[in-house]
């Protein structure tokens, strides 16, 4: 345990110090949209950092860092070009929070960000754990981890393509996408961000005292289905799609893909 202690107190600390630098970098730049790109990136150097620190297996510990560097860069890459596109004009999530805090609203913000730094360190525990791992073989859960994370993996970029595709036709301004999978499910990139979470709960599970990095599966359905995934994705939809959206919503599956309905259940 003093082990896995130590990588999270180093861990802990490098998100912390990152969050204060991209605090002031929303300051400059009148943005806070910038702490998901960074929040998204962040997964890679923590670790690398606890493979570098643990003393694991060289082979499990290129996997894992392959694992969690495709898709936390692929992710923040993919974030990037949305607050890109967007900035000068703020997400509306931040915007909401500033018009709701006021005044106050800078330093609020400051917390915000170190909440995000504890959520991160969070989900890195399945990293931590797999990292510390010596075994000089992977065993069948990392196998399978390794095969639910690239699923997830290839899912969530493929839904990212398929609604960057659908929004760049100016014919479909103001429309509902519903071409490849979101034909069967209204938030597929939800969906499989939480299957390449339960990926990494699955490989950490391989590993000795990996039990303790399941709550990942768990936490991560909830986020993404019922905290700041899901919920806001619905109402920013129905604000600029209205009907088109609503009707969406009477034939096609929240979260989970499955076939489409004729009218709501």
């Amino acid at each position: 345990m003093a082990p896995l202690v130590s990588l999270l107190l180093a861990g802990l600390l490098f998100l912390a110090l990152l969050m204060v630098v991209v605090w002031l970098l929303s300051l400059l730049w009148h943005n806070a949209g910038i702490v998901d790109v960074a929040w998204s990136a962040a997964f890679t150097p923590v670790a690398a950092a606890y493979v570098w620190l643990a003393d694991g297996w060289p082979t499990r510990d290129a996997l894992l860092l392959a694992m969690v560097t495709t898709w936390s860069l692929r992710l923040a890459g993919h974030l990037f070009v949305r607050v890109k596109a967007e900035h000068p004009q703020e997400d509306s999530r931040y915007a909401a929070l500033r018009a709701h805090w006021g005044a106050s609203a800078n330093p609020r913000m400051l917390l915000f960000f170190e909440a995000q730094a504890l959520a991160a360190l969070v989900l890195t525990v399945p990293f931590a754990i797999a990292a510390l791992n010596p075994t000089p073989a992977l065993a069948p859960l990392e196998w399978i981890g390794a095969l639910v994370w690239a699923l997830g993996l290839i899912g969530e970029s493929t839904a990212d393509r398929q609604l960057a595709r659908f929004r760049h036709d100016p014919a479909n301004k103001g429309q509902v996408c519903q071409d490849g999978l979101w034909h069967y499910s209204r938030h597929p990139n939800y969906f499989f961000e939480w299957v390449i979470w339960c990926g990494f709960g699955l490989f950490a599970l391989g590993s000795p005292g990996g039990w303790l990095g399941l709550h990942v599966i768990p936490l991560m359905f909830y986020v993404m289905r019922y905290g700041t995934g899901v919920p806001y994705a619905e109402a920013s939809s129905l604000r600029s799609r209205g009907d088109a959206y609503r009707a969406y919503q009477q034939t096609t599956n929240v979260f989970f893909p499955g076939p489409r309905r004729a009218r709501a259940i």
